[in-house]
């Protein structure tokens, strides 16, 4: 890899780090607050801090419209509450398993070439195997439909993301108001006043920092400088690092067989983020 990427590379890679140590973490907040409280902390938190950090209300000189921006809040909200949604039912690293499945399909959807389905009986290799090795029961329906509604998301979210890019950290603390606009409120309606326990707090605001401000700043870098193809192959080793934060943290244990699954869907990204673009000139 050239010198000039090594750092955009590195802050993708950190930021995908990142955003899965702190799913873990939100998780153990769900008893307390529930799943939609955790999203209006994690948003309310981190549009906070970025607002006085970044004054997004300069934006105007960027080049990027608002309506993007708004595009790009709206994806952030229902990604973060629909993800979360599913934690509540399933273990995170088989959620993040099939939320991927959303930049992996948006990359095929730019590709005609025969090798796409390849990429395509992978990813359905891994799904098969996530639910024949389900020996522990953890897989509930309610959580895979949530997981696949936040890949639709997220395969979004990929695409607006470098749409609005431009605006690097304004762009971040501009979507992250909007979506906090969306979430807060359910939040607040789903948790009340659970979300001003002081120890709540400051595990919002760690979940904060680990799942939405470091990491969206980090894509933001990575995604004005790395090809997507680049950037889809770091995506695809979210469900390891998840599967790995949810043991740590949450004591989360998939069979071997799910653990292949993962394998599975990890190289169907992988392969698809590869050969689904031309490589970039030298």
């Amino acid at each position: 890899m050239k010198v000039n990427q090594s750092l955009p590379f590195l802050a993708a890679f950190a930021g995908m780090v990142s955003v899965q140590t702190g799913a873990a973490f939100a998780k153990t907040l769900f008893p307390v607050i529930g799943s939609e409280g955790v999203a209006a902390l994690r948003l309310g938190i981190s549009a906070i801090v970025l607002l006085a950090v970044f004054r997004p209300w300069t934006l105007c000189n960027s080049g990027v419209s608002w309506g993007s921006m708004a595009l790009y809040g709206i994806v952030l909200a229902l990604m973060n509450l629909l993800i979360y949604r599913a934690f509540a039912y399933i273990p995170v690293s088989i959620a993040i398993s099939i939320e991927v499945m959303g930049p992996l399909a948006a990359a095929l959807l730019t590709s005609r070439k025969k090798i796409d389905l390849l990429w395509i009986l992978l990813s359905a290799f891994g799904m098969v195997l996530l639910a024949i090795g389900d020996i522990h029961n953890v897989i509930d329906i309610r959580g895979v439909a949530y997981s696949l509604a936040a890949a639709l998301f997220w395969g979004i979210y990929v695409i607006v993301g470098k749409r609005v890019s431009g605006g690097g950290g304004r762009s971040v603390a501009t979507g992250m108001t909007v979506a906090a606009l969306l979430a807060v409120p359910l939040g607040t309606a789903q948790a009340g006043s659970a979300l001003l326990i002081p120890s709540v707090l400051l595990t919002g605001l760690c979940v904060a920092i680990l799942s939405s401000m470091l990491p969206f700043l980090l894509d933001m870098y990575a995604m004005r400088r790395l090809p997507s193809r680049v950037f889809g192959v770091l995506l695809s080793g979210s469900p390891a690092v998840s599967a790995l934060a949810g043991w740590i943290i949450l004591n989360e244990r998939l069979s071997p067989m799910q653990c292949t699954g993962i394998l599975s869907v990890m190289a169907a990204c992988a392969g698809c983020a590869v050969f689904a673009r031309p490589a970039a000139p030298s």
